[in-house]
Formats: C-alpha cells, structure tokens, sequence
C-alpha cells in the first residue's frame, strides 16, 4: 500500500437507528491545530448521526483512535455496564478501555478537533488515514497505517481460515 494514492470511501447502510456497515478507507489531512477535515461521503452517511456527536477514543490493539458515533458508543457502554465491577480483571478492562475517552462533533465545515492527548497518543502528523472497521472509523497517521498493512509479518490467508474458515453458515463465502 506505500504507493497507494488516494482511497475510495463507501460508507454506511444504517437500519434500526444505528451505523450498520462502514466500509471503505481515505487520505485525508491534519493541520497544526489537530482538525482533519472528514471526506464529504462521511458527513452526508453520518450526517444523520452528526447532532449527536461523536466519541473518540485510544484503539485497544493499535497506534490509532476509533471514532464512534454516539449511538454506538452507547450500545457499546450498555455492553460494558454489563460487566461484574466486583471482578478486578472487569475493573481494569472498563478503566483502560475508556481511558482518554473525548466526545466531539464535527463543525460547520466538516473538521473533526482531535485532542492534543490523542493526537499525540497516535503519532497523528499531517497525512492522515480515516479507515472503517464495519460499524466505527479508525484514524491512523498514514506512515502508522501503511507499516500496519504492509508490514504484517502474518500470513492473511490463514487468519482469515482461522477466523473465517470454521463457521458453517453458507451464506460466508
């Protein structure tokens, strides 16, 4: 992906009043002041969403931030509240997990200010990378992205059997 040009960005199907599917990746930029001006696709998709606002947070397995809409956000606290608080492990994951968490919106322009502590928390320099996974948006300094996706010393093909390959659903192809 180091020669990659710009990405295509095809966003979401929304059912039920939540984000059902993103799909699709793009370059975009951040100036001096941490705001990256989201793709038009996004604020006309999320455009729905966007009086809500949005939550950002520090990803949990990578250098980048995931972008939440705020109805996700909640689904995914509803699961979190779930959890037995009188269980150590419970506490320790709900502490990490919503460490560094900022709510923002977009502005009239479509520019998203992303905190200094987050900004400097995913190495976040001028070319950015705003990248879907199914039903949030990741944000990833390009450099950060591109040795994510080019430099996985592991082998696609046998995670996706791994992860894929067992389910006995036909409609999985």
């Amino acid at each position: 992906m180091g020669n990659s040009g710009k990405y295509s960005l095809y966003l979401n199907v929304i059912k039920h009043g939540r984000v059902e599917h993103l799909f699709g990746t793009y370059e975009c930029k951040a100036d001096a002041k941490g705001r990256i001006m989201m793709p038009i696709a996004i604020k006309k998709q999320l455009g729905a969403f966007s009086s809500e606002g949005y939550v950002l947070k520090r990803a949990v397995f990578n250098p980048c931030l995931e972008l939440y809409p705020m109805r996700e956000w909640i689904g995914m606290m509803e699961k979190v509240n779930g959890l037995n608080r009188f269980n150590k492990k419970n506490n320790d994951f709900i502490r990490r997990f919503t460490a560094g968490v900022k709510t923002v919106e977009m502005d009239v322009s479509g520019r998203l200010l992303i905190p200094k502590d987050l900004v400097t928390h995913a190495k976040i320099s001028k070319e950015v990378v705003v990248s879907s996974t199914v039903n949030i948006l990741e944000i990833w300094d390009k450099t950060l992205y591109e040795t994510a996706i080019d430099g996985a010393t592991l082998d696609f093909g046998a995670l996706a059997e791994e992860v894929m390959g067992d389910k006995n659903d036909d409609s999985i192809s």
